[in-house]
C-alpha cells in the first residue's frame, strides 16, 4: 500500500510557528536569562572533556535555521491530542533513570529529551507529573552549567498553568537565544547541539509510537516530513564527529536517515495570497506538501526510532 498525503500550508506562517514552538520546548529549560558570580567562576567546571569546539564553527543564522525548521515535541504532542489520541506515560523517558546521566554528554542529550516530555505533559495538562520532569531537569541544565538560564520557581508555574501558552512561546524564543549565544561564546556548542538532537529523537519517538498504535495520514505526513529536518541535523552533528560519542550517535542517526531513502517530498504552488499585517500589505505565497511514504517504509522508521531512542536514554 502506497499513501499519498497532500497538506496544503501557508509557507510563512508554518515556518513561524514550528520555530516558536520548537524554541519553546527547550526555552521551557532555560527560561530565565538572568546570571551570578558563582556561575561565571564555574562555567568551565564541565563533568568531562566536551569542550572540543568543533572543526568549523556553526555560524549563529545557519543554527538558528536548523532549529527553525525542527518540528519541535510541542507541536507533535498538539497534533497528537487533535487526533483524539490519549494520553499514555509509558511514551515518557522515565525519570528514575535521570542518575544514568553522568557526562555532559549525556547531560546535555538527557536535557533535550526530558524538555521534550515536558512539552507533552503539558500539553495534556498532567500537572501531577510535570514537577518529577523538572526536578530531574533541574538537576541535568545545572549540571552542564546552564543553571544561570533556569527559573524553578516560574517553570513550575508555566508547567502548571498554560493558560498564555502563545505569549510563553514568544518570551521564550529569547531565552533560547540567549542560552545559545551563551554557549557558543564559551565554546559549548557541541551541548546546544546535542540538546537539539535530545529534542528532535524524542519528538519522533512520540509521533512514531502513536502512530505504531493508531494509523493517520497527517501523522505519517509529519513523521515522513523529518527526512528534511533529519539532514540538517546530521550536518551539525557531523561538525563534533572528532568525538567518539558524537561518531557514535551519528552512526545511530545515520540508521534513522536510511530508513527514510525512499521517502520523497515535493511542492505545488497555490495562489498568493494577501494579508494585512500590522498596517502593512504582505503577499504571502501558498503551497502544498506533498509526502510520499509506503506502509513499509513507515514501519521501518518507527521500528529504527525507538531502537535508537531507547539507546539514547541508556547512555
Amino acid at each position: 500500500m502506497k499513501l499519498k498525503i497532500i497538506l496544503g500550508t501557508n509557507t510563512i506562517q508554518m515556518a513561524m510557528l514550528k520555530r516558536i514552538s520548537c524554541l519553546m520546548i527547550i526555552a521551557l529549560i532555560v527560561f530565565s536569562c538572568k546570571t551570578t558570580d558563582d556561575n561565571t567562576n564555574t562555567e568551565s567546571e564541565l563533568i568531562d572533556s566536551i569542550m572540543d569546539a568543533g572543526e568549523l564553527e556553526v555560524p549563529e543564522q545557519t543554527m538558528e535555521d536548523i532549529v527553525q525548521n525542527i518540528s519541535s515535541p510541542v507541536e507533535m504532542a498538539a497534533l497528537i491530542k487533535a487526533l483524539g489520541v490519549p494520553f499514555s506515560k509509558k511514551y515518557l523517558a522515565p525519570v528514575d533513570h535521570a542518575d544514568n546521566y553522568n557526562t555532559s554528554f549525556s547531560q546535555a542529550l538527557g536535557l533535550g529529551v526530558y524538555g521534550a516530555d515536558l512539552g507533552y505533559l503539558n500539553m495534556y495538562n498532567k500537572t501531577s507529573s510535570v514537577l518529577d520532569y523538572i526536578s530531574t531537569i533541574k538537576t541535568l541544565s545545572d549540571a552542564i552549567k546552564v543553571g544561570q538560564f533556569f527559573d524553578f520557581s516560574t517553570l513550575k508555574r508555566l508547567a502548571t498553568n498554560n493558560t498564555n501558552l502563545d505569549s510563553l512561546m514568544y518570551i521564550s524564543v529569547h531565552s533560547f537565544n540567549e542560552m545559545d549565544r551563551y554557549l557558543r561564546e564559551n565554546k559549548r556548542g557541541n551541548l546546544s547541539t546535542l540538546i537539539v538532537a535530545g529534542v528532535w529523537i524524542e519528538g519522533l519517538y512520540l509521533a512514531t509510537q502513536v502512530a505504531k498504535e493508531k494509523y493517520h495520514p497527517d501523522l505519517a505526513e509529519r513523521i515522513g516530513e523529518q527526512k528534511l529536518i533529519l539532514g540538517d541535523l546530521m550536518i551539525i552533528l557531523g561538525n563534533y564527529s572528532r568525538d567518539k560519542r558524537f561518531k557514535e550517535l551519528i552512526a545511530d542517526f545515520e540508521e534513522i536517515k536510511s530508513k527514510y531513502k525512499g521517502v520523497t517530498i515535493t511542492y505545488e504552488m497555490g495562489e498568493p495570497e494577501a494579508v494585512e499585517k500590522d498596517g502593512m500589505l504582505m503577499i504571502i505565497q501558498n503551497e502544498k506538501s506533498i509526502v510520499h511514504i509506503t506502509e513499509q517504509q513507515l514501519n521501518e522508521i518507527i521500528e529504527t526510532t525507538e531502537r535508537i531512542r531507547n539507546k539514547v536514554i541508556s547512555r
